[in-house]
Parts: C-alpha cells; sequence; structure tokens
C-alpha cells in the first residue's frame, strides 16, 4: 500500500495521468481542474501585446496539465483590428476582444491581467508598429512598465516569458512587451524601480527563471505537449484551440489532430544558478511545499509544511470521489490556516516569510476553490433588472444552491457595492441542508450620482458567501455569469446616432445633413422629455426640439433632425452635441449594446455627438455603383450619404443579375473571404470588366481565398504580410504618374489629400504584379524602401481594373476628406478618363 501511494504522489508531481484515468473510471473535469493545482507552488506568468498573443498550448499544459498557478498578461485590447463578426471597430471592437479573452483565460483555468485599464488609456492599439520605440512612445514607456512591474510583484510568478522575440520581423507592440519583459527581470526586485509600489504594501519580487520561445540555435529546452490528457480527452494544443476558438472576432482556433507538439524555449535568465542543461521546465524551482522546506532546519514549521503537503496530495489522491475529496479538502483547508499562522510567528527572514506566506494563502484560495466544486456548492447573482438608472431600486437574489451531502451551517452573504449605493438584504438561512437551494434577497437603491456602467471595470454588483463545511470556513465570490447577465448603470435615455460622423460638401451650397437617433429608455417605467442638438452658430435644426413620451423600460423610439449648416459654412471639422432632458434632467449619451453569444452582453458609452466634416467634393452626375460587401467595412454606406447611387450586390446578383448597368463595381476589404459567392461567380466579375466595366478591388490577406487569377493578370498580395505594410500614416507619397486621370478628376488629387489619415497608409501590398498594372503612388515607412504597388491601375478588354491596397476605409470612416476625394476618383474612372 506504501508503494502504491507513493507511485500515485509521484505520478502527480511528474505530471502524469491520475490513477482514476488509467483505470478507466469515469472522469470529472470540472473536479480535476479544482484539485490539480494543489500539487505545486509553481507560478508561470506570460505576457503579450493583443488578445489572442498568450501561448494557448503551453498555457494549457502549464495550468490544466501542471497544475501552475497560470497567469497571462495583455498589454492592450486590440482595439486597431479587423473585426470579422460584426461592424465595431476602434473602443468597440476593444470591449469584444477584452471579453473574448477573459472567456479564452476560463478555458485554460489561466489568471488574466490587461495593462490597459480603461476605455481611453494610453496603452491602446494604434495599429501596426513596426518600431518598438514608436509603441513605447506612443503608449508612454514608464506607464507601461510601472504597470507591468506592479502586477509582476503582485502576483510573484517563479517563470516569466514573452510570447515572442525581440526581431526586426515582429510587430512593434510585440516587440515593445519582450523588451520590457527582459527589463522586468531584474527591475522587479530592485526597490529602488518605482518606490513607491513599496510604500503601498507591495515588496520587490525576483524572478526566477525568464524564457523566450525558441529558435534555430537558441533553444535550452524542447519537450512535447501533444499527448491525450485522459482526464480532458484533448491534447493540450487541442485545449489551447478551444481556448483560441473564443476569439471570433479574430477568426481564431482550429482543428487539430492528435500528435506530436513541440515546446522550444531559451532560457536567457536565471535567479537559481547556472542550469547547463535543463530536463524540465522546473528544474531548480522548489515544485511543492515539501521542497521549499527543505532547506529550513529542523523544526515545527518544516515538519508542517511537508505534512501540509501530504495532506494536499492526498486531496488529488482522492479524485474523482467528490465526497472523499470534499473530506479531505475541508482537512487540507484548516491544516493550511495552521501553518499560515504558524509562518506568520517564525522567525524566518522578512522576504522568505512573505514568499512563504503568499504561497500559503494561493493554496487557501486553491482549496476553498477546490471544496466548492467537490461539494457541489454553487452561488449564482442575479439582478432585476439588469439594467439600472441614477437613483433607482433594484432587486439582487443569491442563489446559494447546495449539491453536496453534508449541510452548509453559519452561512453568511454579503453584498458588494460600490461605496454609494445602499443595499439591504431581507432575511438569511442560517443553514442549507443538502440537495437545498436558498435565495437570499437584497433591495439595492442606486445614488443619483452613480458612475455609468465601464466595460472594463469588475462588475457592480458581487456577492461574498461564506459558510461552515465540516468545520471549516469557505468563503467564495460571485458574480453575475457575464454570458448570461451584464448588470449596467446607464442613463435614463440611451441615444444612438445613425450616423453619428458625417461629411458635408462645401461644393453644393445649402445641402442639408438628415441625421437619426434611436432613442431607448431605460428608466423603471414611464419617462417624458425631448432631445434638442446643440448648433453651431449660424446653423438650423427642423424641428429644433423632439418632444418624446416612453411608457416602459426598454422602449425604443426614432426621431430625425434636419440640419442646415448655412451658406457662410467653411471646410472643417465641426462637432454638435446632442442633448436628452428627461424629466428635467440633462444627459447627452450615446449607449451601444454589444451582444454575441460567446461574450453576452457590454455596453459602449460615449458623447452623444454628430461630427460633422465639411470640405469640397466634386462629384459624377448619375454615377451608379454596385457594392460587394465583405461585412469588414462601411465604404458603401459612406458612399451613399455623400449622395453616391450605391447598390449592394446580394449572391443572385453577382450570379445571374445585369453586372452591366453599374458604372463600376467595388469589392469591399477581404470580400474572398466573408463571400463564398464572390469566388464561385468571379468569372462574371471579370466578365464585366472585359465587356466594359469597371472594379475597384480593396485589399486581401494573402490567406482571404486569394489566387492570383482572381485579378484579370498577376497580382500576388506580399508574404509575410507583416512586411508588406506602410505603417506611418503620414509617410511621404510620391506621385508616379501625376497626370494620370484618375488624380485629375473629378476631383484635383494633390499632397493635401493624404494630410490627417489614420492609423496607416496601407497594407498588404502586392509583393508582385504584371506589367499590365500601372502604378501610380509610391510610399514607405521611415528608412524602409518604397512600395509602388498600393494603387494599380490596368485596362483589360474594354474596361478598367484597380487594386488598392490603402485603407480607405478607415479614413472614410474617420471622415479623412482625401479619402472621400480620391475614393471618389477610383469610382469615376470610366466616366473621366
Amino acid at each position: 500500500m506504501l508503494a502504491l501511494l507513493l507511485a500515485v504522489v509521484l505520478s502527480f508531481s511528474l505530471g502524469l495521468s491520475p490513477l482514476g484515468a488509467e483505470a478507466g473510471e469515469k472522469e470529472d473535469p470540472a473536479l480535476w481542474q479544482a484539485v490539480r493545482p494543489l500539487s505545486t507552488i509553481v507560478s508561470f506568468m506570460n505576457t503579450g501585446a493583443h488578445p489572442d498573443d498568450e501561448r494557448s498550448a503551453l498555457l494549457a499544459w502549464l495550468s490544466l496539465g501542471q497544475g501552475v498557478r497560470t497567469s497571462s498578461v495583455i498589454a492592450n485590447r486590440g482595439e486597431g483590428g479587423q473585426n470579422e463578426i460584426g461592424d465595431e471597430l476602434g473602443n468597440g471592437l476593444g470591449i469584444i476582444r477584452s471579453r473574448e479573452l477573459q472567456e479564452a483565460s476560463r478555458v485554460t483555468d489561466v489568471d488574466l491581467f490587461l495593462l490597459s485599464r480603461t476605455l481611453d488609456d494610453p496603452i491602446y492599439d494604434f495599429g501596426f508598429s513596426k518600431s518598438p520605440e514608436e509603441t513605447l512612445e506612443k503608449w508612454g514607456e514608464e506607464v507601461v512598465y510601472e504597470r507591468l512591474i506592479r502586477l509582476i510583484r503582485q502576483e510573484r510568478p517563479d517563470i516569466l516569458m514573452p510570447s515572442f522575440r525581440d526581431v526586426p520581423s515582429q510587430h512593434g507592440h510585440h516587440r515593445a512587451v519582450a523588451q520590457l519583459t527582459l527589463r522586468a527581470f531584474a527591475d522587479a526586485a530592485n526597490p529602488k524601480v518605482f518606490p513607491q509600489h513599496m510604500k503601498e504594501g507591495l515588496s520587490p519580487w525576483q524572478v526566477k527563471k525568464l524564457y523566450l520561445p525558441g529558435e534555430e540555435g537558441k533553444e535550452t529546452l524542447r519537450f512535447n505537449i501533444g499527448t491525450v490528457d485522459p482526464v480532458y480527452g484533448k491534447t493540450y494544443p487541442q485545449l489551447g484551440e478551444e481556448s483560441r476558438k473564443l476569439h471570433k472576432s479574430q477568426g481564431m482556433g482550429r482543428d487539430l489532430p492528435v500528435e506530436d507538439y513541440f515546446v522550444s524555449l531559451e532560457l536567457v535568465k536565471s535567479a537559481v544558478g547556472e542550469i547547463k542543461r535543463e530536463q524540465s521546465l522546473f528544474d531548480g524551482l522548489p515544485v511543492t511545499l515539501s521542497d521549499w522546506a527543505a532547506d529550513l532546519p529542523q523544526g515545527a514549521l518544516k515538519k508542517r509544511l511537508v505534512r501540509l503537503q501530504s495532506r494536499l496530495d492526498g486531496v488529488i489522491g482522492a479524485y474523482p470521489d467528490r465526497r472523499e475529496v470534499t473530506k479531505r479538502v475541508q482537512q487540507a483547508l484548516t491544516e493550511t490556516r495552521q501553518v499560515i499562522r504558524l509562518a506568520e510567528k517564525s522567525p524566518l527572514p522578512d522576504s522568505a516569510k512573505e514568499d512563504l506566506l503568499f504561497r500559503l494563502r494561493v493554496k487557501e484560495r486553491q482549496l476553498q476553490k477546490a471544496s466548492a466544486v467537490a461539494s457541489r456548492v454553487d452561488a449564482a447573482v442575479k439582478a432585476t433588472p439588469s439594467v439600472l438608472t441614477r437613483g433607482s431600486t433594484g432587486k439582487v437574489v443569491v442563489t446559494v444552491t447546495n449539491g453536496g451531502e453534508d449541510a452548509l451551517t453559519h452561512l453568511k452573504v454579503d453584498l458588494k457595492v460600490p461605496g454609494a449605493w445602499r443595499a439591504k438584504r431581507a432575511s438569511l438561512p442560517r443553514t442549507i441542508r443538502p440537495g437545498e437551494s436558498r435565495n437570499i434577497a437584497f433591495e439595492v437603491k442606486v445614488p443619483e450620482n452613480a458612475s455609468f456602467f465601464d466595460p472594463y471595470a469588475p462588475p457592480v454588483v458581487q456577492a461574498e458567501v461564506s459558510y461552515k463545511l465540516r468545520g471549516e470556513t469557505v468563503t467564495r465570490t460571485a458574480v453575475p455569469r457575464p454570458t448570461e447577465q451584464t448588470v449596467a448603470v446607464l442613463p435614463d435615455w440611451g441615444m444612438r446616432l445613425m450616423p453619428e460622423a458625417m461629411v458635408l460638401n462645401t461644393k453644393k451650397p445649402g445641402e442639408r445633413l438628415t441625421v437619426t437617433m434611436e432613442v431607448t429608455n431605460y428608466r423603471s417605467g414611464p419617462s417624458s422629455g425631448k432631445i434638442r442638438p446643440r448648433l453651431p452658430e449660424g446653423w438650423r435644426a427642423e424641428p429644433a426640439a423632439e418632444q418624446l413620451a416612453f411608457s416602459a423600460r426598454g422602449e425604443t423610439k426614432r426621431v430625425t433632425f434636419t440640419l442646415e449648416p448655412g451658406s457662410a459654412v467653411r471646410p472643417g471639422a465641426y462637432t454638435i452635441p446632442v442633448e436628452a432632458v428627461v424629466d428635467g434632467r440633462s444627459q447627452s449619451l450615446q449607449v451601444q449594446p454589444i451582444h454575441y453569444d460567446h461574450i453576452g452582453t457590454s455596453y459602449w458609452l460615449r458623447p452623444a455627438e454628430l461630427r460633422v466634416q465639411a470640405f469640397p467634393l466634386e462629384l459624377v452626375p448619375g454615377l451608379k455603383v454596385g457594392y460587394v460587401d465583405s461585412g469588414f467595412d462601411q465604404v458603401g454606406d459612406c458612399l451613399r450619404q455623400v449622395g453616391v447611387d450605391v447598390t449592394f450586390l446580394e449572391e443572385e446578383d453577382l450570379a445571374s443579375g445585369d453586372l452591366a448597368q453599374y458604372d463600376a463595381i467595388v469589392v469591399g476589404i477581404r470580400a474572398y473571404l466573408s463571400r463564398p459567392d464572390l469566388l464561385e461567380h468571379n468569372d462574371r466579375l471579370l466578365e464585366y470588366v472585359k465587356e466594359g466595366g469597371h472594379v475597384v478591388m480593396q485589399y486581401h490577406k494573402p490567406e482571404d481565398n486569394w489566387r492570383p487569377e482572381l485579378a484579370p493578370y498577376l497580382l500576388q498580395p506580399g508574404s509575410p504580410s507583416i512586411e508588406w505594410r506602410v505603417t506611418d500614416e503620414n509617410a511621404p507619397v510620391t506621385f508616379l504618374k501625376p497626370d494620370h486621370p484618375l488624380l485629375k478628376a473629378p476631383n484635383a488629387i494633390t499632397q493635401e489629400d493624404f494630410d490627417g489619415w489614420v492609423q496607416e497608409r496601407g497594407l498588404y501590398f502586392p509583393s508582385e504584379w504584371d506589367s499590365a498594372y500601372e502604378p501610380l503612388l509610391s510610399m514607405a515607412d521611415p528608412g524602409e524602401e518604397p512600395f509602388e504597388g498600393g494603387l494599380l491601375v490596368a485596362d483589360y478588354g474594354e474596361g478598367s481594373y484597380i487594386y488598392t491596397s490603402l485603407v480607405w476605409y478607415r479614413q472614410i470612416q474617420s471622415q479623412v476628406p482625401g479619402g472621400y476625394r480620391m475614393f471618389v476618383n477610383l469610382i469615376s474612372y470610366p466616366r473621366v478618363r
């Protein structure tokens, strides 16, 4: 029996399969995920720049396979990327990707931390950067580094690893995070670096080992994680891909086969002495509490640590018997708290004592989680209504369910709400019997000055639930399940401006702008008031204000205003706030609900302001344009707003419609990826050109189902795409053919039309193209050779074909005048050449 026990303990310490799995017993992944971390005190931190930068396969192996306390630190929220599931960009996309990252981290049981804290945070995804220097200048190097050092001191990882190496082929954001992570190895342990942390109660922390992803000639450790975990029934790379599938806005996640998957690492910094040849990621580290105690002199603390680790191993050995796990985990929880008190009184040096107490308190939290899972105790929080307004009241119910075989006694349930809120609890049962659920109701009162919903803040309503189970107290925090309910304080009326940005053509005196506002009542019950735009001097609105009355929460109405700028309007940017006066209270906020099944509901609140950009724009009368919408841009709608006759082409149009009726057909960015019908009927598009039509093809990635033969002549986007872009939005632009009709009519294009661009010039420039294409523009990032493939035009048969890698959609959707003027020239080419 002793030999068998030693074999079980050894199998867990080496990360081998649990005995129950080998014996073919029924697996219990939720329980295994809760008890596996009790086997080790090792912690690992992975740093990256964007959502999806986490090393998912390795994190799954560490957390789910080895029980390592694993964390992922991500710098920004991916606001500068593209959206493959909707039309949200900027902060709206950042909200989506933040929630996707949270849900992905749940799959791999990884603690998630973001350095970006707010919607207007300086650590923002401003788009692709080729330079870590540019990245840190825009983010604020001191800001990023202080937050990273703070997290390292707070979480105290034994092992640290950036997701990427600092090499020229990498994204500048990746390189910046790698540079700071390497520096942090020494600086996090230096009390002179950010000394304010010490005043706040943090202590310096020395990471023990720092790894970089291995590469050819730079590898100190290589191991295979492609084996099937018997509990989860998948390999660790497959488990990692399950988490990556939740990055739906980026189209992430693959179905991987069961096969070898080798992790390659390079140990570049070590505080555990020289390790000439590593056999394991954990070489030189105390893996268990017994290991940690090995260097202690003989005494009570050493003995108790060894005994505690034995109890923790006993909890794991009881898997998958939930009743036995419950019994053993409660015993281990008692033992852990006793050892904490003993350690607090021990004569250990301060740094060693702090290290030990931190690890013991981690074990205490892990045991309480394991207790809840093993004993099937669940706490669910639900608010009615889930949307509140200032001054309103609501009801929050905490449902505590005891699905185990032991009574819960000494029950306590406290509702954690912001300081100025009031929460009044109804009756509280002291005991919950096996198989019983009890509802504990609270009435909450929202103050008149309550903060509105912040998508990046912790849930505004949280419950702390504690009880005694088998004589030992278990305390857990419960929040509304994010995919089921989001509790939010919203303004009385939430507005949505449609559109919220417009252009005004100064070449058309007397032009009017029509803006529609969707207004939603978030107050409980009836409300009344008015909506009115606050106009610049000389402008008029019809009507000047609109009276509205609602009878119930959630009711939505639309109002439309016609704005008359006046005859003397000058080119420039105008901001028009829209005010809602509800029962005498003024407010001016847009509320954009963001809902997807995989992330639940969130809200993006921002000022209710109509942005108007006035500039001269010449249009060709009667121009008729077909638009193959990819779902990734809103260029077609923007063209309509300035007066272009745009028809969105559906599948039947491409399959059998009369394409010859259109002067031009525009294909949205990456449409071959999202429109299989475009791929299927591409021959009709080429035939349309050959017979006298005109196509404007916007950029595609090489992997967007692009094939060179899709264009009338050979054309291939460059690969790797990281190298084929101009990221400096202010990069000089050279006109290669300044007298070409595309640059002359109907708008005379000058260098000024490339002023004020946002995020970048162009993406996925072609690496090769047929000589039939004529390049019109040249541009380059500082210090690099110029690209000439950003705007290519070719005649084909009786018609013409344009391929452009410039990011027109970002310019047009940001009301950059030159973006509109140049794009109108692109679609007008057949009529002006």
